[in-house]
């Protein structure tokens, strides 16, 4: 670009009068590793537990956070650190869980132990909004628009997490 059409553009620029023409493409969310992972919810003081006590994304009885996404992380330590409250996961993006844009496998979603402390901060602090369709679990929406459903599964009663951003 020559210096004329830079000093056009930058004028045009701070005028406001250039318009984006092209749709702006959705980033990628950025992931951990099971290491990055595991580091930031131990620096956290967030547990985990695994009934396989192995963390494998391709075996449906480990914990595994391997391609977790980074806002989903930082859900987990914003909640655990708004609440106050002991924080265990039992469910990362190991295999055998629901599919969709959204899931555990794509990295939007955790499976938090249920608690006496994190079941009275959910239930008084985000906003009930009705059943889940399929399976009944009662939904509970946090102002950021993370969703927390109670859900009693063959894997055991348990939050059912989706982060959409790192927001509790």
């Amino acid at each position: 670009m020559t210096l004329r059409k830079l000093t056009v553009y930058a004028s045009a620029l701070a005028a406001g009068v250039l318009a984006v023409t092209a749709p702006l493409a959705a980033a990628a969310p950025a992931k951990y590793t099971q290491a990055a992972a595991e580091q930031q919810f131990r620096k956290a003081g967030v547990t985990w537990t695994s009934s396989g006590r192995c963390s494998n994304r391709n075996n449906r009885n480990c914990t595994s956070f391997d391609r977790i996404n980074r806002t989903t992380v930082a859900g987990v330590i914003a909640f655990k650190k708004a609440s106050k409250c002991a924080v265990t996961l039992t469910a990362g993006t190991e295999t055998g869980h629901g599919s969709g844009t959204y899931s555990h496998w794509n990295g939007y979603k955790v499976d938090m132990h249920v608690a006496p402390c994190v079941d009275k901060y959910i239930t008084g602090h985000f906003r009930y909004t009705g059943r889940r369709h399929g399976d009944n679990a009662k939904l509970y929406k946090s102002p950021a628009g993370n969703t927390y459903a109670y859900e009693v599964s063959r894997r055991g009663t348990h939050w059912d997490i989706t982060y959409l951003n790192g927001n509790r």
